[in-house]
């Protein structure tokens, strides 16, 4: 039971170890300020006319 705590806790380490720089730079790029261009881009993109299923 401790071996499987410790394996736990130690993937849980090593995962934020790796992927907090890239969350952090996440967080600061896209800040609340930059949603409404994402949002917009993401509108164009969906509504644009190439569709993916053509019949």
């Amino acid at each position: 039971m401790f071996f499987l705590l410790f394996f736990a806790l130690l993937i849980q380490f090593f995962t934020y170890w790796i992927f907090e720089p890239f969350a952090s730079f996440l967080e600061y790029v896209l800040e609340i300020r930059l949603f409404p261009i994402i949002a917009l881009i993401g509108l164009i993109f969906l509504f644009s006319g190439n569709n993916i299923e053509q019949n």
